[in-house]
């Protein structure tokens, strides 16, 4: 037997109608800020070498950024590294750059202009120590690098820091123990054999200027390892070297050169950082992007795959954004 469905009054389409209107308000309420209009103008994004992982995530980011604001310009400034990123946002040189967290936290401990207006983004990916020799180098460990001619990375970059760092731990004064250069990852490989015995890296997992010679010959390079021991030792220099913990190189990363084995190393966390001054909304929004974007991204550069909200929260040594927090509010459950 057939049931007639009641007939809907007036009053009940009214009220019906206004219901319909406060979840759907309640929604755009939710779906903030994309139910804003994007942010606008221009911003400066500092980087790294362009053989660097920093330079080729800002690149990526750059895309996904013109996709969400597409009338939001960026600038991309190449820099040495880390440690310059650091003072660049801090003076007001760059509006947002990535630096690696011992880096911040020497500027900050160091009460360097500006370090008091500095502040987090996103934790995005580690970067791992990685110590380079040719594959027929009688260089086995860290403490073989006395009286060699050695690449510690570019003035102002987060591989001179954490290089300078190491060889101290070792026993070895960068200065007087070494013939120290400043190659970096965009030179160093040329270089390594042809008056280079060694040369630090330090930089997200693979990086494209060791991919490269790595993919052309399984006997480009040698990696030598950084035991736990050292790292301990490292720790005891005080300062930033609380933001280093002894790990393995996973054998995935350069496969070819492995073979099959993890490398003892050292990782440090990077952070995307801005200025307390910045605008809040257009940090969210920017937020938002870094979060969104980490498998498209993350198809490339592959350290970025590990990009999470559950932990990008967590960016010591930086005071979260004000933007950045009003994000992750927004997406917690």
């Amino acid at each position: 037997m057939s049931r007639t469905l009641p007939r809907i009054g007036r009053r009940g389409a009214v009220q019906g109608g206004t219901a319909a209107l406060v979840v759907l308000g309640l929604l755009l309420w939710w779906l903030r800020p994309w139910a804003e209009e994007p942010p606008s103008g221009t911003i400066t994004f500092s980087t790294g070498t362009r053989a660097g992982v920093y330079h080729e995530y800002g690149e990526l980011l750059r895309t996904e950024i013109d996709k969400d604001m597409p009338d939001l310009g960026v600038r991309l400034l190449t820099s040495a590294g880390s440690q310059e990123n650091v003072a660049d946002v801090a003076t007001g040189e760059a509006d947002f750059a990535i630096a690696a967290a011992d880096a911040i936290a020497t500027y900050k401990l160091d009460n360097a202009p500006g370090a008091d207006r500095l502040r987090g983004l996103a934790r995005l990916y580690d970067d791992y120590v990685q110590l380079v020799v040719p594959p027929d180098s009688d260089i086995r460990s860290v403490s073989d690098l006395r009286g060699k001619r050695v690449a510690i990375g570019l003035p102002n970059s987060g591989v001179r820091l954490i290089a300078n760092g190491v060889l101290r731990a070792a026993g070895i004064d960068p200065e007087k123990d070494i013939q120290p250069s400043s190659d970096g990852i965009d030179t160093g490989p040329k270089r390594l054999g042809h008056g280079l015995d060694a040369f630090f890296w330090s930089g997200g997992l693979p990086t494209d200027g060791l991919s490269r010679p790595a993919k052309k010959s399984a006997s480009a390079f040698r990696f030598v390892p950084i035991d736990a021991g050292l790292v301990a030792k490292l720790h005891d220099q005080g300062g930033a070297t609380r933001y280093y913990r002894a790990t393995k190189m996973p054998e995935s990363a350069y496969p070819t050169i492995q073979r099959g084995h993890a490398v003892p190393t050292l990782a440090v966390s990077n952070v995307l950082l801005t200025r307390s001054d910045m605008d809040a909304r257009l940090t969210e929004w920017l937020t938002r992007t870094v979060l969104d974007s980490r498998d498209l991204i993350g198809a490339t550069v592959h350290s970025a795959q590990l990009v999470d909200v559950r932990t990008a929260i967590y960016t010591d040594p930086l005071q979260l954004h004000a933007g950045a927090q009003r994000y992750y509010q927004s997406v917690k459950p």
